[in-house]
């Protein structure tokens, strides 16, 4: 069982920077390949960005060379540092575990989300 709690969202204007977390239960987070995805109102879930548990990371298109992640085994948490904003960036972002990176978009945990609000 792994519990996942995302924090760090909030309003930024647009151009600005964020970085979220998401704090892992479990002493097995190492073995996880963690994923962040968004939601906008009214628009489906979308994949935003993964890392395998050896640390490759994995883009959408719409926010590579914007967007990194990264993974803190020790403190059993992943980031998702945000730059350049844009407004279309607004949604709600979860993060996601999953036994390799090719079941992330399918994951098994889920956090509870995390709102970012870009203003123009």
């Amino acid at each position: 069982q792994v519990q996942l709690v995302e924090s760090g969202g909030g309003l930024v204007q647009a151009g600005g920077s964020l970085r979220l977390s998401c704090a892992a239960s479990g002493r097995t987070f190492s073995s996880y390949a963690m994923g962040w995805f968004r939601q906008a109102p009214g628009k489906e879930r979308e994949f935003v960005a993964a890392i395998s548990s050896g640390g490759s990371t994995y883009y959408g298109d719409s926010v590579k060379g914007r967007f990194t992640i990264s993974r803190d085994n020790a403190k059993n948490t992943v980031y998702l540092q945000m730059n350049s904003l844009k407004p279309e960036d607004t949604a709600v972002y979860y993060c996601a575990a999953a036994p390799t990176i090719g079941t992330i978009r399918g994951a098994r945990y889920w956090g509870q989300g995390t709102q970012v609000t870009v203003s123009s």
